[in-house]
Order: structure tokens, then sequence, then C-alpha cells
């Protein structure tokens, strides 16, 4: 069956546009990874809660834990309550809490499920973070709730530590007393301010920032490797989302053994997973993953690891390579939108039944971004359901008056 529809252009026409046509991509089954890969997942909206969507939030539950219970089943792990969720964009810590809670309960039923949780600082207001000290407070009450249900914590960069910060030494000493607590090993998270302009100068401190310049990567660098090697038997891994595959190839030469580089790259996911000339085996030779991008790609991203399993590296770059334009379409600046892609993948594809947002953020992209998503979704096979991702983005236009 051909399907069609009008979409617009960005030069603000409109054309016609025949899918492909091709199968969609099928998830591996029964096939153990040899790479560990988080999906950062999205919460979905309840869309009939009567509240002020700018300024409260409301969850469906049932349709939140169901996706989390699509990517167990495809053999990824979640990545819970993190920037995917929209946490800092519209999902405060009680939320917050009650998903990392609803979502452990669910992976008790689910053998093998990978949970790891985001423990952070937001319900500390930048503003009111005076020091060091409150920005320490501030985790460890997030993460005795967390370690309290049993959970396994992901410590990500806190707005109110960035504001606070003067020096490396402010960073050594909210890590180090953090760590130095934290029942499990953690996975340390390290967001460039493409993601979150609050976060500019992370790892440096104000003082060092303003004298080098904000974007002096190196530095910070070398301030996170050696938080990381003072406490690597509480570290398992170090995400890093600075969309450079340099920067990143270089950190996880340097990470001590046994600590893992998880990619937070999702422009340059399929290169970094797969490995480099000095070992791909070898943990520091390759990336694991903890990907926002996999919540929008997961059959294909199930599909291309169970293929790297098997040793058939050509068939994991043929399944996974027409899902990087894709990816860095939805990830475009200003980065920090992306959600907006991964919540319309979701509905297009069958996973919710209406395209709302925790915060509104539906409305964070134009119906020119979308018509291109549409398109860069069925190049990469990654409309599971043509008919009805065609039915869906038919109502979308004609929500923005294209008939």
């Amino acid at each position: 069956m051909t399907l069609s529809l009008v979409l617009p252009t960005r030069a603000g026409a409109l054309e016609d546009y025949t899918l492909r046509g091709t199968a969609p991509v099928r998830p591996a089954r029964g096939v153990k990874f040899n790479r560990i890969a988080y999906s950062a997942a999205h919460v979905v909206a309840d869309p009939l809660a009567a509240i002020d969507p700018w300024i409260q939030s409301a969850v469906d539950w049932d349709a939140t834990i169901a996706y989390r219970q699509r990517l167990w089943s495809l053999g990824l792990g979640v990545a819970e309550a993190m920037d995917t969720a929209q946490r800092g964009m519209g999902l405060d810590w009680p939320t917050s809490l009650e998903l990392i809670r609803r979502s452990l309960d669910a992976a008790r039923d689910v053998p093998g499920a990978l949970v790891a949780s985001g423990c952070g600082t937001d319900h500390l207001a930048p503003e009111d973070a005076k020091s060091v000290d409150d920005v320490i407070r501030a985790y460890e009450q997030q993460m005795e709730a967390i370690e309290k249900l049993g959970g396994r914590l992901i410590v990500m960069a806190s707005r109110a530590l960035a504001r606070v910060a003067q020096s490396p030494a402010d960073y050594e000493k909210v890590y180090g007393r953090i760590l130095s607590q934290a029942k499990q090993p953690v996975i340390l998270h390290w967001l460039g301010d493409m993601f979150d302009p609050a976060l500019a100068g992370y790892w440096r401190g104000s003082s060092q920032a303003a004298a080098g310049g904000a974007g002096d990567v190196d530095a910070a660098m070398d301030t996170a490797l050696g938080i990381i090697a003072a406490h690597a038997a509480k570290v398992d891994g170090i995400k890093i989302s600075l969309l450079d595959k340099d920067k990143e190839i270089a950190m996880r030469r340097r990470l001590p053994a046994g600590v893992r580089m998880y990619t937070g790259d999702d422009f340059n996911y399929a290169e970094l997973i797969a490995g480099d000339g000095h070992g791909a085996e070898a943990v520091h030779g390759r990336s694991d993953a903890l990907l926002g991008i996999f919540d929008a790609i997961a059959p294909a991203a199930s599909a291309a690891l169970g293929e790297l399993a098997q040793g058939n590296l050509e068939k994991f770059h043929a399944i996974l390579g027409p899902t990087v334009p894709l990816s860095r379409h939805i990830f475009a600046a200003p980065t920090r939108f992306y959600k907006t892609g991964v919540v319309f993948m979701a509905w297009l594809n069958g996973h919710q039944s209406h395209f709302t947002m925790v915060g509104g953020q539906q409305g964070a992209r134009s119906l020119a971004h979308f018509a291109e998503l549409f398109r860069l979704a069925d190049a990469a096979n990654l409309l599971e359901q043509p008919e009805l991702a065609t039915r869906r983005m038919k109502t979308l236009l004609a929500l923005h008056g294209v008939q």
C-alpha cells in the first residue's frame, strides 16, 4: 500500500511526500548484548488533567510505565528521571521520585531489567544555594530517598553547583562527599551547556571559567578524571554529553581500569559504541551507552546491538547508521528541546495516544521541524506502523492549517 501526504518544507512551501514502503526495523530477541545500553526514557503527560501545564505537571503513570516495559523487552536499560524525562524542564523532584519508585517497582517483575535513577539537586533553586555545603545537602537528600527505594544512582550535573563553585576544589569536595557515601557504584553525569546553558563551566568553577573561558573542556576533563581516580571503586562509569566524539574518546582512554564510558553523544553514538582501533572489546576502546535518542530509536538500537553482540559490525552500522541523521535533527539547536522530538516519535509510533507534553513542551518545535523528522524517521525505517504514523502526521498538519 502506497502512503502519501503533503509536508511543509523549511522554505515555507508544501510538497508531496510518499513513504518509502520499506519494512520497519525489527528489534533483537533473545540476544545478550556486549554493551550496556541505557535509554533515558521520556514521561507521558496526562492530557486530561485540569492543570496549568507551564507551571504544573501531571503524568499518565500507566502509559509511562508501559513505555519502560517496552524498553526492557527490547533489551535496553532505563535511565530514569533524567533530562529526557524533562527533569528541570517541567518535572519537579517530588514527581521525579514517584517516577523512580514506580519504575523500580515495575522492574522487579522483569528478569534482568536495568534501572539507574537520576540523583540531582533540582529541588534547590540555584539562586538559593549560598555555598557548596548547600549543594551537598541537596544531593544527600535525593541520594537517601533513591537508595531507600533500592535504586542505583546517576549523579546528575547540578545547576546549583555550577552557580556556587569557585574552583575545581569545590567540585572535588562535593563529589568526594557524595561518592564516599554511595551504597553502590554510581554513574556520573556530565551534561554540556548545549543541553543546559546553566551548566557552562562545569567541573571548573567560576574563577577558572572567567579566566580561561567556559569552553575549556580539557581543564574540566582533568578535574572530572581526578575525582574519578580518587574514588574509582565508587564509580561505575561516566556519561558525557558534549556532542564531541574526539573529547569522549580522549577521556575514555584515561579512565581508571573498570570505569566505563557511557556515551551521551546523540550525534556520533554509532561509531563510539562500535569502538576504535585501541581495542574495541576493551572497556576503554569503546563506549557503552546512556542516550536520550535510544528512546526514539529503540527498535533500531536493539537490533543493532544484537548484531554487534554476534560480531556483525557491518550489519550494526547498516541498522544504526540511518538513525544518525534523525538523531542530529531531533537534537539540533536549541538542543534542550530534543525532548519534543522524542515524544513526537512515541506518538507517531502508537506508544501514547496523544502529543501532549509536561510543561507544554510540544510547542517547542516548528511544523517544518516535525515534517523533516517524519521524513528522516521513514528513511531510517523507524515508523513502526506506517499507516498510523501517516494518519497522525496528517492530524498535526490539519491542526496547523495544512489539509
